[in-house]
């Protein structure tokens, strides 16, 4: 787990995917008094054949990335003033450095794509990469990203039990109380129960036990958070249907979903489950994953 003062990390590479996620990464760190590391990864590409017409130096691009990253961070002690901002320049694969970049971050903020993405993909390898592999949450932020229009800010966060959720929960949460916000728990229950009658197969079960064992879920999961942040309101939302989907549509006014990188139903092999993979893809709020 990362001190209370280690920053939250940014990943920029000059896009405008980038660039929203660097104002959203600003105003948090802001928000939480801790400091921001704006880190973009000088990737250097080889040739066998150089490109015809002026061949600019290695040095000179690598200083113009860095006096691009000083205009940034000029900017944003502008509209943060009392903000700790630095900057850094590293080099190799963005994946693999921003996913070290992680070891020592409170969070990882990242734009939906990046300049090396295909124009026709929602959500950038990059993005998908860190988010399955990384030491601390990531947070994915469209580059439509707008402030919501209701007076108190909106936290969802998926619960189905798992220990991955149970620390989706806590970090939804803190930031819920850094936001001055409520927290949405949100669980996409359906039924568990088959039996036979007749001889013959059929599904029974009573909506109501279902939903009321959905219930208990969620109060026992939100028990302990909801203990230690005793300001922070909380709703419960029991919602039938496949989880992905409820937790999309409970997040269509949200300053931020929250969920873990894999759930109770996935193969544990995988880093990241479907409905996270899926809530990446689709949400029109920050996502936020958390292993």
């Amino acid at each position: 787990m990362s001190s209370p003062t280690a920053p939250i990390v940014v990943g920029y590479d000059r896009s405008q995917e980038s660039t929203a996620a660097v104002n959203w990464a600003a105003a948090e760190a802001a928000r939480t008094h801790v400091p921001l590391r704006v880190a973009e990864v000088f990737e250097l590409v080889i040739m066998d054949r150089p490109s015809p017409g002026k061949v600019v130096p290695l040095a000179a691009l690598r200083t113009a990335r860095e006096r691009g990253l000083e205009t940034l961070a000029a900017s944003i002690r502008q509209s943060h003033p009392h903000l700790q901002v630095e900057t850094v320049l590293l080099e190799g694969t963005p994946a693999p450095e921003l996913i070290e970049e992680t070891s020592q971050a409170r969070m990882l903020v990242l734009g939906t794509r990046g300049l090396g993405g295909f124009g026709a993909m929602i959500l950038g390898s990059v993005a998908v990469q860190v988010s399955a592999h990384a030491n601390c949450p990531v947070v994915v932020v469209p580059p439509d990203t707008l402030p919501t229009l209701h007076a108190v800010r909106r936290v969802v966060v998926g619960v189905d039990g798992s220990k991955v959720s149970a620390r989706a929960i806590d970090f939804a949460f803190q930031e819920a109380e850094a936001l001055d916000g409520q927290v949405i728990a949100v669980n996409a229950w359906s039924s568990p129960f088959s039996t036979y009658e007749n001889g013959k197969g059929e599904l029974v079960f009573d909506n109501a036990q279902v939903r009321d064992a959905a219930e208990v879920l969620v109060s026992e999961a939100i028990a302990g958070p909801r203990a230690d942040h005793p300001d922070v309101k909380v709703d419960i939302e029991l919602v039938p249907g496949r989880p992905a989907q409820v937790l999309l549509h409970a997040a269509e006014s949200a300053d931020l979903l929250v969920v873990g990188s894999r759930g109770r139903g996935g193969f544990t092999g995988l880093l990241l489950g479907s409905t996270s993979h899926q809530v990446l893809h689709h949400a029109h709020c920050p996502v936020a994953i958390v292993r």
